[in-house]
């Protein structure tokens, strides 16, 4: 018999893939469309690991078994090139940026080749090519003319060790979320991206995407922080100025006994300068680095100052010192709170450590009214209110706020906690920001005509200095076309997630020059259909790309309001517990797999051994498994190989019982995987199904064999497990079909389709019999086998006391009614 050589199958299907472009999705195609995309790859270090190729091999299932069902299929891949990781990998290996990720590029592709994935490799895009980022710059003098990109000086993130700036959300507990360093506060002159013009829109699309992981859309929605309370203004005394605070419990106002504002706060600076207090500059310096620091925010020891300063509460008119306090962020509502220390631990706590004025204002059920041991968060009715006393919390809130609008003292208001998007980066593998700075015009944006403004390439670099692009005077200086004087290049180039908020975009006319993408094929194709990826992007690149597609929606180059309705977050490749990583040592290299056992043997086991949204423990056992699983196939095609050559056909009707009970158990099969690769996504239930559905056909295989139409229904089934394996183990697949007579290419090959009237199971009565008296009656499916049957008798006690001691002679059996037992 022939073997399973997998070493020459996979070449050879791989080498015939691309050379009749068989993955490549057709140009006006009347098929319905569909769009799989799995999270590109940073081409920064040397290969993909197992976490990749499970993430890869997920949406490769999704994309074959859509395109045999008919769909006419975009599946792209491209690199996430540019980045600060493939910078410092290049430093530290002494090599060019470009070299580094090229040779990157090249090994990666090579390895995703070698998985069999079913790549459109005419739509491959890369990130740091100017073809592409020429249109991150577009994006930005179009955002730069609509007010999205701006800059501003400003307290920001900074990396000391990869020395550049980070967004906020590059920020984890404190640390770089790449090197993993302590982040330090800096104020710098930074571009920034208005992404809080679109705060209240993230939030609410969040009722479009049901198809994402709960947990997904909570890290999304607690990073948008979204709300809904009163901006109330508070007049400092002797003076013209107002400090407004923002709160979610305007009814208890009376009970405002100080004002708390951040040392980031606007209104701190006024107060420094008029006073050069250097006590407060000082102490404000210090808490600013460390209110973003290594804690925690909660676990942060409350503390503040007084600034000095006293407010009026516009509703009682009291009097109320102002304090600066560490607890109070600039980065939620205005930077500025009423203290209620009575009805807010957090005030509370901090009144008693500075012996601050507590008012009750609230009492709510069963509480003591003059009582205050502890702050009570409750609503409740209002004491001490003025005419509002006696309201219930709600109805006050709202008719105080109809009193803060009658006497213009404030307005209702939703409030977001995402700041705006600080793109800046101080290092030279990036987008270049197409500004330049002209001594009399200042900031002018260069002309579209005039894009890209290209990376140079003869520079030298390092990991210290700051930007290489500063100390290029080839770069830096350039003339004002405005008025024609000199002029300097912005240095800063963008951060990398800028090149991924639109790249499934340019996936789908990558060879589109006039324009960033073709808007008819982009309305085809859009929105993504099944976006695969992991779950630690959920508040990095999905709300980028969620902000970029409705900035671009309302540029009217798009239809669509999100670009990515059904998400699948694939969980991590574990070993021993643990995530796999080269500094546990728990690496197991997919090249190693594919070298010993082949393509399709990884692949199975990736579906196999979990569901994807859920973590994947390793285990050789398991992948020695399927490696046996797919020599079981590669036998059973090969050695009734001949049966393929039979024309004889027989209808159902027309089949002995074991052969029914085959074609009955093939429909079962495919509507059972059909069913889960459309609706579920339960690959590894499938590839359990295929398993045992392979087992039955083992099983009866010889007795099917003796008889025309026994081969004729092993030949059906057979056809099929082929067809439904295809998938999952797409080249051993290939070749089976290829011997079995077959010219087409597989995957131009339909799905196969099932009659529900075989999937339906029948239950019937078996009378079970010991020497011809009856012992007992089963409930089983109809068409279960003498040896199904037989199983079943064991199961039960009170039968199996019959034969207890016997020696069972010879069995009886009549298919769907008696068994017999025959003793000695």
């Amino acid at each position: 018999m022939k073997t399973y050589d997998f070493k020459s199958i996979e070449s050879k299907w791989q080498k015939i893939w691309v050379e009749e472009r068989v993955f490549e999705p057709e140009k006006h195609s009347k098929k319905p469309k569909y769009y799989c995309l799995e999270m590109f790859p940073y081409p920064s270090g040397w290969g993909i690991h197992m976490g990749h190729a499970r993430n890869y091999v997920i949406g490769d299932v999704i994309s074959r078994f859509r395109r045999m069902r008919g769909f006419n299929v975009l599946h792209p891949i491209g690199w996430d090139a540019f980045g600060l990781p493939a910078e410092n990998a290049a430093i530290k290996h002494g090599i060019h940026p470009k070299e580094w990720t090229e040779k990157n590029i090249i090994y990666m592709k090579h390895q995703l080749k070698k998985l069999g994935i079913s790549y459109s490799w005419e739509r491959e895009i890369n990130t740091s090519s100017p073809e592409y980022y020429r249109w991150n710059q577009w994006i930005f003098l179009k955002m730069f003319e609509k007010g999205l990109s701006y800059k501003k000086k400003s307290w920001v993130n900074w990396c000391p060790r990869c020395e550049t700036v980070l967004a906020n959300e590059q920020v984890i507990n404190g640390k770089c979320w790449r090197c993993e360093s302590d982040v330090e506060m800096k104020e710098l002159s930074q571009w920034f991206l208005k992404i809080t013009d679109y705060a209240e829109e993230l939030y609410l699309g969040h009722e479009l995407l049901e198809d994402w992981l709960e947990k997904v859309l909570t890290m999304q929605k607690n990073w948008i922080g979204r709300s809904k309370g009163s901006l109330v203004d508070f007049p400092v005394k002797d003076s013209n100025e107002k400090i407004t605070v923002f709160t979610t419990r305007l009814d208890t106002i009376y009970g405002a006994t100080f004002l708390v504002l951040s040392p980031e706060h606007p209104f701190v600076d006024k107060i420094i300068k008029e006073n050069a207090s250097n006590e407060i500059y000082g102490w404000c310096e210090r808490i600013i680095r460390e209110i973003k620091s290594k804690k925690p925010y909660e676990e942060i020891e409350k503390e503040g100052v007084f600034s000095g300063k006293m407010a009026i509460n516009p509703f009682s008119r009291e009097e109320i010192p102002v304090w600066i306090a560490n607890y109070v962020l600039m980065e939620y509502g205005t930077g500025a709170i009423m203290a209620v220390p009575a009805h807010d631990r957090r005030d509370f706590e901090f009144a008693k450590k500075y012996s601050l004025k507590i008012k009750k204002v609230i009492k709510a059920d069963g509480s003591d009214e003059d009582a205050i041991e502890e702050a009570d968060e409750r609503m409740g009715i209002l004491i001490n209110s003025e005419e509002f006393s006696g309201m219930d919390s709600n109805s006050a809130i709202n008719t105080m706020n109809e009193y803060l609008k009658e006497k213009k003292l404030g307005k209702e208001q939703i409030t977001h906690k995402i700041r705006d998007w600080g793109i800046s980066r101080q290092r030279y593998w990036g987008t270049p920001i197409p500004i330049i700075y002209c001594e009399r015009c200042g900031i002018v944006p260069v002309k579209y005509e005039d894009l890209p403004v290209l990376l140079p390439e003869d520079i030298s670099f390092s990991q210290k200095g700051g930007s290489p692009l500063e100390k290029s005077e080839k770069f830096i200086n350039t003339e004002c076309y405005k008025c024609g004087g000199k002029a300097r290049r912005e240095t800063d180039t963008m951060d990398t997630f800028f090149d991924s908020s639109w790249y499934y975009l340019r996936y789908i006319s990558p060879e589109e020059k006039e324009y960033l993408f073709n808007i008819s094929e982009v309305d085809y194709w859009m929105p993504v259909d099944m976006y695969i990826g992991g779950i630690e992007h959920a508040i990095l690149h999905l709300i980028y790309s969620r902000f970029f597609t409705k900035v671009l929606r309302d540029l009217n180059l798009l239809k669509i309001h999100e670009p990515f309705p059904k998400l699948l977050s694939q969980g991590m490749v574990t070993l021993g517990g643990f995530a796999m990583s080269k500094s546990r040592g728990n690496v197991v290299a997919p090249d190693e797999i594919i070298d010993r056992y082949g393509a399709d043997t990884l692949r199975s086991y990736i579906l196999f051994s979990s569901p994807p949204d859920k973590d994947m423990e390793w285990s050789g056992k398991a992948l020695e498994g399927c490696y046996r699983f797919l020599n079981k196939a590669w036998r059973l095609v090969i050695e009734n190989i001949e049966i393929f050559s039979e024309k004889e056909e027989f209808s159902y009707e027309e089949m002995e019982e074991s052969g029914k009970k085959i074609i009955r158990e093939t429909h079962k099969t495919i509507k059972y995987i059909t069913e889960n690769l459309e609706k579920r996504l339960h690959f590894n239930t499938a590839v359990s199904k295929l398993m045992e559905f392979l087992n039955s056909l083992m099983d009866e295989e010889e007795n099917l064999r003796d008889s025309a139409s026994g081969r004729h229904s092993l030949r059906f089934a057979i056809r099929n497990l082929i067809l439904l394996l295809s998938p999952f183990a797409p080249h051993v697949s290939e070749e089976m079909w290829e011997a079995s007579g077959e010219k087409k290419c597989l995957c131009f090959t339909s799905w196969p389709s099932y009659e529900e009237r075989f999937t339906v199971e029948k239950l019937i009565t078996v009378v079970v019999q010991v020497n011809g008296k009856v012992r007992g009656r089963m409930e089983v499916n109809q068409g279960l086998s003498e040896k199904d049957i037989r199983n079943e008798v064991e199961k039960n006690a009170r039968i199996m006391n019959f034969l207890d001691g016997k020696k069972i002679k010879k069995i009886v059996w009549i298919p769907d009614r008696i068994i017999n037992y025959v003793t000695e």
